[in-house]
C-alpha cells in the first residue's frame, strides 16, 4: 500500500472514530430518540439525555459476532464480547429507560453511522441480524433459563451519510406488526414488539434546507462548516451542551476532509458516472490541501464553477 493510501486509509479511521463519539453524545443521542422511536417521542430532550439514558455508551467495544455462550449474569462491559481477530463491532450501544403507560421499560440501542449505502448485501438484512444478535445475546445477561419474559426491546438505529438518490432524506422504520389471518384475538403488544430498525438517510443538501432530526445530522456529519461555526449552531439552534468531549470530537471531523469528500461524492452523482465522482473527490481533495476552504465550498453548491475547476485542474 502506498504511503498516501495509508495516509488516507488512516485519516478515514480517525474521521469515523470522531465521528462516533460525537454521536454518542447523550444530548445528540437524545434528538436521535426523541426523532426515531415511538418511546421518546413525547419527552423532552433533557429528560432523555439525563433521565432516561443510562450508563455511558460503548464504543466499538461490543462485539456483533455470535459465539457459544455459558448462562451468566455479567455486566455490559463484558457481554456478547469476542476475542477472534477481525470481530465486527457495533458501533455505538447504550442502556435506555422509557416511560410506556405509566411504567419504565428496558430498551437496548444500537447506532450505526454508515458511509457505505450498498456494501454487496441489503443494508436492512444487516440491521435485522443486529437486531436479533442484541436480542439471543440477552440469554445469560439478561435473562436465564425459560425467563423470556425479561427479553428487553431493542432499537439498531443506521445513519447512513451516502444513499443512493431515491433515499436521500428519508427516515424508515422496520418493526414487528400484528396481523391477523382468521380471528381478531390481539396479543399485548409489548410481547412482540421487540425488534425496531430505522434507517436516517442524509444527503447532498445544506443544513438549511432541512428541518429537525436531518437539519442536525447533516450540519454535524456533512455539511463544509468550521468547527466554531458548527459549535454555535449545535448550542444556539439545537440547545446542546458543548461539552469538552464534544467540542473536541466536532473539531478533529472539521480538521479532516472525510466529510466534505462524502458530500463531494454525493454532488458528484449529479455528474453521471464513476469517473465523475472520483473527479469531483480529487478536486475536493486538492483544494483542501491548499487551504482554499472558501472553493471547496463554492464546488459543492456552485455547479458552474465546479465545472470550471475542473477543467483547470485538468480532471475533465
Amino acid at each position: 500500500m502506498s504511503d498516501s493510501a495509508q495516509q488516507a486509509k488512516a485519516q478515514k479511521k480517525a474521521y469515523d472514530e470522531a465521528c462516533k463519539r460525537v454521536l454518542s453524545e447523550r444530548e445528540i443521542m437524545a434528538h436521535i430518540l426523541k426523532s426515531c422511536t415511538e418511546e421518546f417521542k413525547d419527552c423532552s430532550l433533557l429528560d432523555i439525555a439525563w433521565r432516561y439514558i443510562q450508563g455511558e455508551p460503548s464504543i466499538s467495544r461490543i462485539a456483533v459476532e455470535p459465539e457459544t455462550i455459558s448462562p451468566r449474569i455479567e455486566s455490559e462491559q463484558t457481554e456478547d464480547k469476542s476475542e477472534v481477530e477481525g470481530t465486527v463491532y457495533y458501533d455505538i450501544r447504550f442502556h435506555a429507560v422509557a416511560p410506556v403507560d405509566g411504567k419504565m421499560i428496558q430498551l437496548i440501542i444500537n447506532l450505526e453511522a454508515q458511509n457505505d449505502f450498498n456494501p454487496g448485501y441489503p443494508l436492512l438484512k444487516r440491521a435485522v441480524y443486529y437486531c436479533s444478535r442484541m436480542i439471543s445475546s440477552q440469554y445469560g445477561t439478561v435473562f436465564v433459563k425459560s425467563h423470556y419474559e425479561k427479553i428487553q426491546k431493542v432499537y439498531s438505529i443506521w445513519i447512513c451519510t451516502m444513499p443512493t438518490k431515491k433515499w436521500e432524506y428519508n427516515i424508515s422504520r422496520y418493526r414487528l406488526m400484528e396481523d391477523h389471518l382468521i380471528g381478531h384475538t390481539q396479543a399485548e403488544r409489548n410481547h412482540y414488539d421487540l425488534i425496531t430498525i430505522v434507517l436516517v438517510c442524509l444527503g447532498s443538501k445544506n443544513h438549511k434546507q432541512l428541518k429537525g432530526i436531518l437539519r442536525l445530522l447533516n450540519m454535524l456529519l456533512l455539511d463544509n462548516m468550521g468547527s466554531q461555526e458548527k459549535q454555535e449552531l449545535l448550542a444556539k439552534e439545537f440547545d446542546v451542551t458543548m461539552t469538552p468531549h464534544l467540542e473536541k470530537g466536532v473539531a478533529e471531523m472539521c480538521n479532516l476532509s472525510e466529510g466534505i469528500e462524502r458530500r463531494g461524492e454525493l454532488r458528484g452523482r449529479k455528474i453521471g458516472d464513476k469517473a465523475g465522482r472520483k473527479a469531483l473527490g480529487t478536486l475536493l481533495q486538492k483544494l483542501i490541501q491548499e487551504g482554499r476552504k472558501e472553493d471547496v465550498d463554492r464546488v459543492l453548491r456552485d455547479d458552474e464553477y465546479q465545472e470550471q475547476l475542473l477543467r483547470e485542474y485538468h480532471l475533465k
